[in-house]
């Protein structure tokens, strides 16, 4: 009988390439990763892992044994939770959920307090992890459940496992102070409008560089951006002191002080917030006992 949790094992390394990354994955240590490997290996009766220079590759019963690891991965979760169902259906246990800082802040902190009032035998663990790394976590049975955003419009690539549902559309708006001449405007802003002005706007390579960009795609001169700033606090206090502008989105917006307005541009940036799943946990209470909540909390 093959050890599940060798199987684990296996799997981690295949997809991060070594026995330490696997190990932290999986927290472990990177000797208990290779000792639950070389079990594996005696329990097949051939090697599964070749050294490639500092790091492992499969071998081809390796990559055998990880390409069908799914199908019993899915057939474990499925009897746990058909169990659980069968128990009543009551939400219980616990579920491992990881997500971006702002939805974290934005939709899972609310839902939270929900849940702890609803649910009493039910715990939600969080992690910080961007959207791709999120994805993996669930492929990788490491968390149950994840929320993700698409990247510039293009929704993060996922494995025919895993479920996906819409939680929210997030906005973009700019932010500038009362005062600023473009407040008293009762037309919507258009790009030419706001090209005229001194910016804070999140550094590149950050899903809001990439509106700021996208907002100012037709913009022929070049934007007089002040200040790169990936702390959304940060940007308000430099709206306020400096007179700048700032496109933030609304998930991730702190409260705005009272010398402070949002006013959302005729291009108004957006990005889809999903939570995503494993197909095999596509019946357990207590996963859908947090979706729901989710949904809530983002209404």
């Amino acid at each position: 009988m093959i050890d599940v949790s060798a199987l684990h094992a296996l799997r981690a390394v295949a997809a991060l390439g070594t026995l330490a990354s696997a190990a932290d994955e999986l927290g472990y240590t990177a000797s208990a990763i290779s000792q639950q490997i070389k079990r594996l290996e005696r329990q097949i009766g051939t090697p599964v892992l070749a050294q490639a220079g500092r790091g492992v590759v499969l071998t081809p019963a390796g990559r055998a044994v990880v390409e069908t690891a799914d199908e019993v991965f899915h057939a474990l979760e499925r009897c746990v939770e058909a169990a659980r169902s069968a128990d009543g259906g009551v939400p219980r246990g616990v579920v491992r959920l990881v997500g971006f800082s702002t939805a974290l802040r934005g939709i899972v902190a609310p839902a939270l307090r929900r849940l702890s009032m609803q649910y009493s035998d039910l715990t939600v663990i969080t992690r910080e992890e961007d959207p791709d790394r999120a994805l993996h976590s669930v492929h990788a049975g490491t968390a149950d459940l994840a929320l993700i955003h698409d990247a510039d419009g293009v929704p993060a690539a996922s494995p025919p496992s895993i479920v996906r549902q819409t939680i929210l559309t997030d906005h973009g708006d700019v932010i500038m102070k009362r005062t600023h001449p473009l407040a008293r405007r009762r037309s919507a802003l258009n790009h030419e409008d706001l090209a005229r002005y001194p910016w804070v706007t999140s550094p590149a390579g950050t899903v809001c560089h990439q509106w700021f960009r996208r907002l100012f795609a037709d913009t022929p001169t070049e934007i007089d951006v002040r200040h790169l700033v990936d702390d959304f606090s940060t940007q308000l206090a430099l709206v306020e002191g400096d007179d700048v502008l700032a496109l933030v989105p609304r998930l991730a917006r702190p409260t705005l002080s009272d010398g402070l307005i949002a006013v959302a541009p005729v291009r108004t940036p957006t990005r889809e917030v999903q939570a995503a799943w494993r197909r095999s946990a596509d019946a357990s209470p207590a996963v859908h006992a947090v979706l729901d909540s989710l949904s809530s909390a983002s209404g």
